[in-house]
C-alpha cells in the first residue's frame, strides 16, 4: 500500500480528532489556526487517501452483559484456507478482531462473551471447526486502555 505524506497541520487535525470524535471542525479549525473549510478539505482528503478510515461510538460492553474477553490463536491446516476461515469468522458476531499472524499461529482473534460457559460454546462450535485453537484461549479480566497511536507534540 502506498504511504502517504501529511504535513505538521495534518498530523496535528489527526491527533485532536482522534482524542476526541466528537470535535467539530469549528473547533479543531480555532485550535489550529485555520479555517473550517481547510480542516473539512484536509480530513476529506484523508478519508479519500484511507488515512482515516471510520469513526465509532465504543460500548462499554460489560456493562451490557458481556462479561468474558478472550484473546485466540487459530492455526489454520492450509494456507489456502485461510481467507475462508476469516469469511466465517465474520459471521461470528462476538468476535471483534482478526489478526493474520506468523508465528505459532495463522489467526489471532478477540472474542466477547457473555460468560465462560458462552466462550466455551464460541470455541467449540465456531472456531474449533476451523483448525487447532492454539494453546487456548488467554483471558482479559481487564482492558487497562486502549488508544489510537500518539502522535507527539513538536
Amino acid at each position: 500500500m502506498e504511504k502517504i505524506t501529511l504535513d505538521d497541520l495534518d498530523y496535528k487535525i489527526l491527533k485532536l480528532i482522534s482524542n476526541d470524535a466528537r470535535i467539530s471542525f469549528l473547533e479543531v479549525a480555532r485550535l489550529c489556526s485555520v479555517s473550517g473549510a481547510s480542516v473539512h478539505q484536509r480530513v476529506q482528503k484523508m478519508i479519500g487517501n484511507q488515512v482515516i478510515v471510520g469513526s465509532e461510538f465504543r460500548l462499554n460492553l460489560n456493562r451490557i452483559g458481556f462479561e468474558s474477553c478472550a484473546y485466540i490463536g487459530i492455526c489454520i491446516d492450509r494456507e489456502d484456507d485461510i481467507d475462508k476461515a476469516i469469511d466465517q469468522l465474520k459471521a461470528v458476531p462476538e468476535v471483534v478482531e482478526c489478526h493474520c499472524t506468523v508465528g505459532s499461529c495463522d489467526l489471532f482473534v478477540k472474542v466477547y462473551a457473555r460468560n465462560n460457559v458462552h466462550l466455551f460454546e464460541i470455541i467449540h462450535t465456531w472456531l474449533r471447526p476451523l483448525g487447532e485453537v492454539h494453546s487456548g484461549p488467554v483471558i482479559s479480566y481487564k482492558e487497562a486502555f486502549r488508544r489510537q497511536i500518539i502522535f507527539a507534540d513538536e
